[in-house]
Order: C-alpha cells, then sequence, then structure tokens
C-alpha cells in the first residue's frame, strides 16, 4: 500500500511541531502516514533504548510508516558529524555501525544517507563536489571505499543505505556506487528537485534509477534563466517542472509498496545556481551532454512562460522569504497533489485511506 508522510528534521532535539513523541502525533493529526526521521542521533544522541522503544511503539500505535536516516558516507566530511564519531568512541565506521545495528533492531530497514552536504559558500562552492581539498573524483573512491567496509554490517543485519540523489552527486554516479557495492546494500533515496541541480533533465535521471528507488523525499523544482546560466527553487509538488503522473507511474512500477514521503520547506525556496557558462562547472560534468542542458533550458524557459500567465511565481516571488508556518502549507499542498495524482493511477488503487485536514496543527 502506497502510503504519504513527510521527511523530519530534529534540530537540539525538536521540530517543527515539537518534541519527537508531539511531531508523530501532529503528523498523523495532519492526516500524514508516515515519517522520515533524518538522522537517528537526531533523535536518540546515545541510541537510549527505552526513548527509542517508546517512539517504535507510538508510531505503531498511530499507525505510521518509520523511515530512519543514519550519518553520511563521504570520508571527507566526516568531521561534520561529530555525534557518529562519539557513538564509536573515536571511530566513524564503529558509529555508523551501531546507527545501522539500532535501525535493524527496531525493524527500520530502508535508511537514508547522503554523500555531501550544503556548504553556504558561494559560486560553485555551495557543495562537496567543487571543494578544493580534495577533487570528487577522489571523493567518489573513498566513498565507494568506506561503502564496501559497511557492505558486511548491511548484511548481517538487513538493512540498506538509500542513498540521496543529494546536489552535490548525480544519477550516473549513484548508480555506479550500487553497481559497486551491491543493490541488495544500497538503493536510492530519491529527492526529485535536486536533480536538476546537477544537470539532470528529472525525465531520464528518474528513468535510470526507478529500480534502485527505496525512499523518496518529494518535492517540485522551478527553474528560471540567469545571468550564471539557470538556477533551480524548490515548490510544492505540482507547481514546477516535474511530470508527476510520469514520476509516481513509473516508481510504483518498480516498487508498488513504496512510501511517498515529501521533504517541505519553510521559510526560503534554497535556489541553488548552475553556472553553465563556467568551464571549471561544465568539467565537473562529465556525464552531461548538450542535449541535456538544452533541455533544463527548455523546461526553464516553459516555467518562465507559465510564470509570465500568473500560472506559478515569479522569481522574485520565489527569492522572496516565506512565513514559518509555510512549510505545514507546502507539505499539505504537495501531499494533496500527491493523492490526487496516486488517484489517477491505476496500478495504484490501494494508497492510503487518511483525509488531510484542513489548515496548521494548534
Amino acid at each position: 500500500m502506497t502510503r504519504i508522510g513527510t521527511d523530519i528534521k530534529f534540530v537540539e532535539g525538536v521540530t517543527h511541531f515539537g518534541e519527537p513523541l508531539e511531531t508523530l502525533r501532529e503528523v498523523a493529526a495532519l492526516g500524514l502516514e508516515g515519517v522520515n526521521v533524518r538522522t537517528l542521533d537526531e533523535i536518540a544522541p546515545t541510541l537510549d533504548r527505552a526513548f527509542l522503544t517508546d517512539f517504535a511503539q507510538l508510531a505503531v500505535e498511530l499507525d505510521l510508516y518509520v523511515e530512519m536516516g543514519v550519518g553520511k558516507v563521504n570520508p571527507f566530511m566526516t568531521a561534520e558529524l561529530p555525534r557518529v564519531r562519539d557513538l564509536g568512541e573515536g571511530s566513524y565506521l564503529a558509529g555508523m555501525e551501531r546507527l545501522l545495528a539500532t535501525c535493524a533492531e527496531f525493524g527500520w530497514t530502508e535508511t537514508w544517507t547522503a554523500v555531501g552536504g550544503y556548504k553556504p559558500h558561494p559560486g560553485i562552492f555551495f557543495t562537496d563536489r567543487f571543494r578544493t581539498d580534495a577533487a570528487w573524483e577522489d571523493q567518489l573512491v573513498a566513498i565507494e571505499r568506506f561503502l564496501h567496509r559497511l557492505a558486511p554490517v548491511l548484511r548481517d543485519t538487513g538493512v540498506r543505505l538509500n542513498l540521496e540523489t543529494h546536489e552535490e552527486i548525480t544519477t550516473f554516479e549513484l548508480l555506479r556506487l550500487i553497481e559497486s557495492v551491491g543493490d541488495d546494500v544500497l538503493g536510492v533515496c530519491l529527492d526529485p528537485a535536486n536533480l536538476p541541480v546537477r544537470a539532470e533533465v528529472p525525465r531520464d535521471a528518474i528513468a535510470r534509477i526507478a529500480p534502485y528507488v527505496r525512499t523518496t523525499q518529494l518535492r517540485d523544482a522551478a527553474l528560471w534563466r540567469t545571468p550564471a546560466g539557470l538556477s533551480r527553487f524548490i515548490a510544492p509538488c505540482g507547481e514546477g517542472v516535474m511530470d508527476w503522473p510520469a514520476v509516481l507511474d513509473l516508481l510504483l512500477q518498480h516498487n508498488p509498496g513504496l512510501n511517498l514521503t515529501i521533504e517541505p520547506i519553510g521559510r526560503v525556496r534554497a535556489e541553488m545556481a548552475l553556472h553553465t557558462s563556467d568551464p571549471t562547472w561544465r568539467a565537473g560534468h562529465p556525464d552531461l551532454t548538450d542535449a541535456a542542458l538544452g533541455e533544463l533550458y527548455a523546461l526553464a524557459q516553459a516555467y518562465e512562460a507559465r510564470a509570465e500567465r500568473g500560472d506559478t511565481e515569479t522569481i522574485a516571488q520565489l527569492r522572496a522569504p516565506r512565513p514559518d508556518t509555510d512549510l505545514v502549507t507546502f507539505l499539505l499542498a504537495c501531499a494533496d497533489h500527491l493523492r490526487a495524482v496516486l488517484a489517477q493511477l491505476p496500478a495504484t488503487a490501494a494508497v492510503g485511506s487518511s483525509e488531510l485536514t484542513e489548515g496548521v496543527p494548534a
């Protein structure tokens, strides 16, 4: 049964909705059917079993699916995740193994991870792909080796790591990692809004990875032509450039029970630039073809035409700050659109029966 839920990020133990147990109650009150907790150590820094048992039991009582995330797998950025090293008493590898074993203990076997993180730096330096202390090719080699070191515990526990289509990596590179390490232990967490950041046409990229997509963080993408090249903004599902009927139909053909988890966003629309005229940027995308780049420009032009007609947001609106409550508005808009699309797909007749409630949680 396909269910719709939300990605949850905890900062100092709380979310937009409150502490962990209250967050589960608020998610259920919205009529959603599950959560993807970004990282296990956010809600349980010491992996406290009593607390995790309460969390898991409440999710069962509320009939919510739970997907859990663990640390990232790029050895060049593990210093950014000291809690994982603490769990391993100085060993990042041991910390990851503890996280994975804990996930297995609670039945959270499809786990999230990524190979990089957003950096608040200008130009091309907002991703680990263009860090200058380690070439991206060297990072990919280190990532592959680290994943091979994790593979034994993944096989022993029955847990799979699902690598996000994050803003620093392409689907071509994800597939090479899966081929090397094994699709029994590696899959894909699809965030379609990130695909254009790496100059990938969403339709083509999703078709490449669809057989391996085990988890999702769904939202749409708006594209706009700029002096630098292109800008990608995050938009609610149905308001950007994605063909959602085609996307969901393809995903559910390969994985009929796939949970459709939404990754909502609040105050900003997270503009990320594609510096298409920068030779360094272009050389950093060896799998990119001129034809694919042309298709992205065409998608941007079509989106701009919609904005000119008043059918979607202009670049000024996309760049404008939003009130905090917009996170829930964004989440509900995505869920409404996904449910409407699912209702039109014969192969997904057995979708969740929950109805979305009006408004925001008290």
